[in-house]
């Protein structure tokens, strides 16, 4: 059995869905659906359920998982295990982020590791909280770094890093003079937010709620996907945002966009995830030990 094939098919099962499996493993679906029939065929039995609306499951598929869950895992821990059984440390490591973390705060780190293991190779998805998290779960990625805590009961969770999160406005805005930003005070300005499934999106909309102010009622213009059409958006004039701090330092070095502090306070933990049962490499742990070891900027 072809541990591609194998690997297709627990992707999908967890996913019960042939176009977001394809989007976790970076295939286009119609080759997604080529994998599970060539599988099916091998095993001559159906593993999936397949309707016009959506696919479940069979009790052939059910027990399938099962042992694919089992395989994949073994198969991971095997050939890492007699890695390590090497003076050397190498191999690749899996790791996915979301944007914010991607872009502003993860290429020191990625610097520092490659610099202590220059024979790894590491490979990095950037993608939603959500979607980091669920690559997780399908065991495509060995480790995540998300805005906002995992809902999966089977994710290990770790804070790795505080973050503020701020309101931005242009230079010329009214609101640029002001020394913080009640979150009612929103309400009355055309609003720029983060997409559907983004951490950023997630925390700010329960910070609202919390202080009596409904997400749905705010005047919102556009939602983007990346802090930095974000940011354009706002210097443009288009409306105000909330971001995270980090995200903002040059920007306000040069003059372009102004930062005003929440009131009260608005601070997220972001978190690193992995599986519980998967097996922690050496090289995961390193990468695991060094995240707890840098400076928060």
């Amino acid at each position: 059995m072809a541990d591609r094939r194998l690997q297709v098919f627990y992707t999908v099962a967890k996913q019960l869905s042939f176009t977001k499996a394809a989007e976790c493993l970076c295939m286009t679906q119609p080759a997604v659906t080529f994998q599970v029939k060539q599988l099916e065929a091998q095993l001559n039995i159906s593993l999936f359920e397949r309707t016009p609306s959506r696919i479940i499951l069979t009790p052939a598929g059910e027990l399938a998982m099962q042992y694919a869950d089992k395989i994949l895992n073994l198969t991971t821990e095997m050939e890492t295990r007699l890695t390590e059984m090497s003076d050397q440390t190498h191999g690749a490591l899996m790791i996915g982020a979301s944007t914010t973390i991607a872009d502003y705060m993860l290429p020191q780190m990625l610097g520092v590791f490659k610099s202590r293991f220059p024979q790894v190779q590491v490979r990095l998805s950037v993608a939603n909280s959500q979607t980091i998290e669920n690559r997780i779960i399908d065991h495509s990625l060995d480790i995540g770094l998300v805005e906002s805590p995992s809902h999966h009961p089977s994710l290990v969770t770790q804070v790795f890093y505080q973050d503020d999160l701020v309101v931005i406005c242009a230079m010329n805005h009214a609101w640029a003079q002001c020394a913080n930003i009640h979150p009612e005070q929103l309400g009355n300005e055309p609003y720029i937010g983060r997409e559907p499934g983004s951490g950023t999106r997630e925390v700010v909309d329960k910070y609202l709620r919390e202080h009596g102010v409904q997400p749905e009622m705010l005047d919102v213009v556009m939602e983007l996907g990346s802090p930095e059409a974000i940011k354009g958006a706002v210097e443009a004039g288009l409306g105000v945002a909330i971001v995270s701090k980090a995200t903002v330092i040059k920007e306000r070095e040069l003059g372009k966009l102004v930062a005003i502090p929440l009131n009260p306070p608005l601070r997220r933990d972001l978190t690193q995830v992995y599986t519980q049962e998967k097996f922690r490499s050496k090289l995961l742990q390193s990468f695991i030990d060094l995240i707890a070891e840098t400076p928060q900027p």
